[in-house]
Parts: C-alpha cells; structure tokens; sequence
C-alpha cells in the first residue's frame, strides 16, 4: 500500500501560469507518490518516451512496467501511441513537462477528465485534451489499479528515502522564517516522488495557493531543489500581499535588464524578481555561505545583498517574517543599492552543481537491520503474493521488535494475507489488532478501510461508514484511501468495486 507521508513533523505542528487545483483536506505537507502521473508515463514509456533510459540512476520500476506492457497485446495503447508520437517536444524535459502538468491538473481515474474543464488544460499540456477517453481505456485494460498497487513497496523505499532530510529541511525554512503552520490556511505544499520518468529531474508547479514538487530517481536527492520551492510556497504570498510596497523599489529592477542569464519573467516582473532574490538570501543565511549572495547578484538577481544585509537585523528581533517583511522591503536604500549596482558585472553562465553519478546501479532501498529488515523481506514476499513465506516473515518481525508501531505493520501484513486467503474472520481480528497498537497513519487509515470493507461484505452497512468516517479522519491519511472511503460512505463495498 502506498504510503503518503506528512512533510510536517511533529515540531512544526506547535514559473508556470497558476491553474486551479480541487481543494482537499490533508495535511499541509506531503510526499507521496501519485497514480495519475504513474498511469500516463506507464503509456508514455510505451509510447516512444526514452529519455535517459539507459541511465544506471533509473528506478528498476521503469524497467518492469515497460516489460510489462510490452507483454500485453492492448488495443487502447496505439492510439495513445499516435497521439503522444505527434505532441512530443524534441525536449525530453518539456515531454515530461507535459506529462506532469497533465497529471497534476486531471481527476485522475477513471476517467482522467480536467479539473476544470471550463478553462481546459495548462498551456504546456494543452495538446493532450484528447488524451482522458484513451487513457481511461488503457488504464482499464492495462490493469493499471493491479499493477500500481504491485508496486508499492518500491515507492515506499523511495519515499522512505525523503521523509526524514525533507522534513528537516521544511523545519529549517519554518524554523527560520518563525512560520508556525507550515504554510497558509487551505494550501499545501506536495513532493510527489515519481518511478517511471527519466532520472534526475525536478519539476514544479503552482495552482491557485497549492505548490507540487516532482522528483525522479536521483543520483543525489534534490533537496536544494526542494527546499527552494518550498521557500517560494511561503514567500510568493509575501511579495503578492506586499507588491506595492516591492514596487516603490523597482528601478532597482533595471539594473537586471543587462544579466543574459535571469529569464524575461523576471526581467518583466520586478515582484517577481524581488521575492526570487528575497529567497536566494534566506537560502545564504540558512546554508551560512555569504558566496550565495555574489553569485546570485552576478546571476542578476540584485536585490540578494540588500535582502541578505538586511536579514541580519531581522535574526536580532523576534517578528515572524510574514510581519516583518513590509519593514525590511521599506528600509531598503535606493541609492547605497544604485552605488552597489553601478559596478556589478554579470556572469555569463550559472554556476554549475556537480552530481556524482556512479556507474552501478545503487540499491532502490535504504539499508536496513533487524526488524525493519525481516518487515521489508515480508512486504516483498507479500508483493510477490509468496504468501506463506510472507506469513512467516511477519510472524518473525513479532518475535524481533517489542516496538507497538513495528507489531502493527507486521498485524497488518496477516490482516492483509487472511483477507487473500479468504479468512475474513481472522482479517478482522488482526486489522482490529492494528488499531490497538500505535500504528503509523497509513497503516491505521489502511486497517479502517479494509474493516468497513470487510463489514460492507458482512451486509454490515451501518458498521462499515463507522470505519469509513474513522479513516477519512486520520490525519495524514492517504488520498487513496480517502478516496476509497468517501466511495465507501456513498456506496456498499463490493468485490467487483
């Protein structure tokens, strides 16, 4: 089961057009994986999408869902072939670009219809709106559903692998910006982690208030790339809320005119220049690299001293910075930074970050010991559906760890196994036993999913909704199974659902 995990830790709970995204509940923070994105690059990779497939920083999963379609004989894949053959960018990153905006932007299955449908899709996917009908077809007859739930132990290792420097860097942006939700009421920030797409890539996007990050397999985690957008989910409202307090600067914003490095957006829009460097001086003084400054003003971003000299005295006081902004823009002197720009001289080329990338293919996993090495072997022998191996490796994690959370996952593996084997009885009674044991969110909102259902198949309908609501309510739940529930509560569970 796809675990999606809070990017919000327990401390913080004390340039593209923006288009609207539905609103959902959840957490602020998330990484996840995502099933849209999953089923249009399972097509795409089918469909001549090659970019980089040679590379030993692929994901195996790239691998085993390109053999596997390649095994079936669909009818729904070469008109999707045909479509995707006369859209493709010659980028390979703007063809993954499309495929990204696209799944971001769409319901998802079955239908894969837009969100809005009024204002169609973004620009740079705009020439797949013909794409949903076929999609649905392939997922459908692809067993796409099957095939993404086979798969999750994979994008659990994978998202294992981010929870922990992620969370960290998202505490050290709200840490220093003395931001105490984690962003602003009603948005999220999302890190989808996707398997399938060309590796070491990182792409974002902006709808409405909410901000998405996705990332592929990476010879060195992204987190830069990570926190810089997460500092932009939080910033970007700052320069709007105060642009014309930004405004009152922007002859400042002339001196970027003569850089050939920073984009026309920003040379067009001085708010947008100014929070860009605002960010790049946080950047510095959160890495404590006084470097960042000059490079970012030989980049062109000119504001970046100003900003960086002038967060030395916001350290000093205790305004949050949502506050304190408005005074810092205010105390920013025209004519030092006249004097200071006068004599800049622009680089020609960005400075380039070194990626070491071997020439193994390095394991998908983290290293893991003792309980969490015999709970990983009886995941893997679960995906691989060895269910009497996998039956014993759980009943192994139980004589290894006296840890209540680890007991859970290892109850919900036999929960999980009974329900195959048709042994509904003691299904229940383990998903029961789950619940009693400190389980992680996904585990417990898991376990009340699979009890409604079993309650459903018990022509239970008033205990099933019971379990249905406990699910929708747990915090950090996955948007799977808040999907599955909210089926559930409108209607009866059933095998063939």
């Amino acid at each position: 089961m796809l675990r999606l995990v809070s990017i919000v830790t327990a401390a913080l709970a004390a340039a593209a057009p923006a288009f609207p995204q539905p609103r959902q509940n959840g957490p602020s923070g998330q990484l996840d994986g995502n099933i849209t994105l999953f089923t249009i690059l399972a097509a795409a990779n089918a469909s001549g999408y090659d970019a980089d497939l040679n590379s030993p920083t692929n994901s195996p999963v790239r691998k085993i869902v390109r053999d596997y379609i390649a095994g079936m004989k669909l009818q729904s894949l070469p008109p999707i072939q045909r479509l995707l053959r006369d859209h493709r960018p010659a980028d390979p990153n703007a063809e993954l670009g499309q495929y990204i905006s696209f799944a971001l932007f769409s319901k998802g299955p079955p239908e894969f219809k837009p969100v809005r449908p009024d204002i169609g899709w973004p620009p740079d996917a705009g020439g797949l709106f013909e794409l949903p009908p076929l999609l649905a077809a392939f997922y459908e007859e692809a067993k796409i559903a099957e095939l993404w739930e086979k798969l999750q132990s994979n994008y659990e290792s994978a998202i294992a692998q981010y929870t922990e420097p992620v969370s960290r860097a998202v505490l050290e942006v709200n840490s220093y910006l003395r931001n105490p939700t984690s962003g602003y009421l009603g948005s999220r920030f999302n890190v989808y982690v996707d398997l399938l797409g060309a590796p070491n890539q990182v792409q974002t996007r902006n709808y409405i208030d909410d901000s998405y990050v996705v990332v592929t397999p990476a010879a060195e985690l992204p987190l830069q790339d990570i926190r810089h957008a997460y500092l932009h989910y939080l910033a970007d409202p700052l320069g709007i809320k105060f642009s014309e307090d930004l405004k009152k600067k922007s002859a400042l914003g002339d001196y970027a005119l003569g850089s050939p490095l920073i984009s026309d957006m920003y040379k067009k829009d001085f708010v947008r220049l100014a929070t860009e460097c605002f960010i790049k001086a946080v950047e510095s003084r959160i890495a404590r690299k006084p470097a960042l400054v000059d490079q970012a003003l030989r980049e062109g971003f000119v504001l970046t001293p100003a900003f960086a000299e002038l967060l030395v005295g916001y350290e000093q006081q205790e305004q949050a910075m949502r506050l304190y902004f408005p005074d810092m823009v205010a105390m920013i002197d025209l004519k030092r930074e006249e004097q200071r720009l006068d004599h800049v001289e622009f680089v020609s080329k960005p400075a380039e970050r070194t990626i070491q990338v071997t020439s193994v293919v390095t394991p998908a996993e983290p290293v893991l010991s003792g309980a969490a090495k015999t709970l990983a072997e009886a995941e893997k022998a679960y995906t691989d559906r060895d269910l009497e191996r996998a039956k014993a490796t759980y009943l192994r994690v139980l004589k290894e760890s006296d840890q209540n959370p680890v007991h859970a996952k290892a109850y919900y593996g036999l929960a999980r196994i009974a329900v195959l084997q048709r042994d509904p009885e003691t299904g229940d009674r383990f998903f029961r036993k789950v619940l009693e044991l400190d389980p992680d969110a996904s585990t417990k909102a898991w376990s009340l999913l699979y009890l409604g259902r079993l309650a459903d198949s018990q022509k239970d309908r008033e205990e099933a909704q019971e379990f249905y609501r406990q699910a929708l309510a747990v915090p950090g739940a996955p948007d799977s199974v808040r999907e599955a529930a909210e089926k559930g509560l409108q209607e009866a569970f059933t095998n063939k659902q």
